[in-house]
């Protein structure tokens, strides 16, 4: 069930002896497969949605251009990413992607938001994802630092459904300053996890960027989960946000590459079928408690 390494680890002080994760034994094709024959349970559901919220400079944006990517077989970029301290995303935009032939898509959907940023006048306002999580808030409105989305804003969806609402809440988090990040930022994301908690949205983390945190990684991306750093990185937004360890992916966005490769999208697809699992779980259990109600 869970992969076994066919070649012994690199003589390094900074990795493992054996992966502190089993794997399991799937290949690239196998995710691909399954994540094509979704289909979600419910009927009147459009798509779920996966909303990615975290701090500037994560990595959200170039997220959903690998997962992108990795699914229609050739690089992309419909989410526009940026490089640089602030947030290059200002406006709230539903992502689809094209499956098969134009005019067909996956039943998911991804929402990119402006940026986390300890500063109370720079970044997205708190107030502004908890709105986007509960639905409010429709495609198009730009993002406001100095102040929060209102009702009286164009924008504003007032009588949000099921397909409007998030289904899946994922914090994306650059391993390079897990360490680093102040306690005004994790205060807010601690915010939106317990924002998110009292809707029962179901939740996770992507730590990015772990090629250029760890020189292990980057040589050779089949030691992420033979990497001490990754593991202690992991263990500390754990620790930080309360996220549980089997809920946090460490993954390797495209950036500087301009061809496709199978171990940076095996971890992307890896984590996407677990955002598929959960929030087709949320959906579900969302769906039989309002018909009980």
């Amino acid at each position: 069930m869970f992969q076994k390494r066919s070649k012994p680890p690199p003589a390094s002080p900074k990795l493992l002896h054996r992966d502190w994760r089993k794997i399991p034994t799937w290949e690239k094709d196998d995710y691909l497969q399954y994540i094509q024959d979704y289909q979600p349970e419910e009927k009147e559901l459009e798509h779920l949605r996966i909303l990615l919220h975290g701090p500037s400079n994560a990595g959200k944006s170039s997220f959903f251009n690998s997962v992108e990517t990795s699914l229609r077989g050739r690089m992309t970029a419909q989410a526009i990413a940026g490089v640089g301290h602030e947030s290059f995303t200002v406006k709230y935009q539903t992502h689809k992607i094209q499956k098969g032939k134009p005019g067909t898509f996956y039943p998911f959907v991804f929402n990119d938001i402006m940026g986390l940023e300890k500063d109370e006048s720079k970044g997205i306002c708190v107030d502004d994802i908890k709105l986007a999580m509960n639905g409010h808030v429709k495609d198009g409105y730009v993002f406001n630092s100095q102040s929060s989305f209102t009702s009286a804003n164009q924008h504003y969806n007032n009588s949000p459904t099921l397909n409007d609402q998030t289904h899946v809440l994922v914090c994306v988090v650059s391993a390079s300053t897990v360490s680093i990040m102040s306690d005004d930022l994790m205060k807010k994301m601690r915010e939106v996890r317990l924002a998110a908690r009292d809707l029962g949205i179901p939740q996770m983390a992507i730590l990015t960027k772990i090629d250029e945190a760890c020189p292990e990684v980057q040589s050779d991306l089949e030691n992420v989960y033979r990497s001490k750093f990754v593991k202690n990185m992991i263990e500390k937004l754990s620790a930080s946000l309360g996220i549980p360890l089997n809920c946090i992916f460490p993954v390797k966005n495209y950036h500087y590459e301009i061809c496709r490769e199978d171990e940076i999208e095996k971890l992307i697809l890896m984590a996407l079928k677990q955002m598929i699992d959960f929030g087709e779980d949320f959906v579900n259990n969302f769906d039989k408690s309002c018909r009980s109600a």
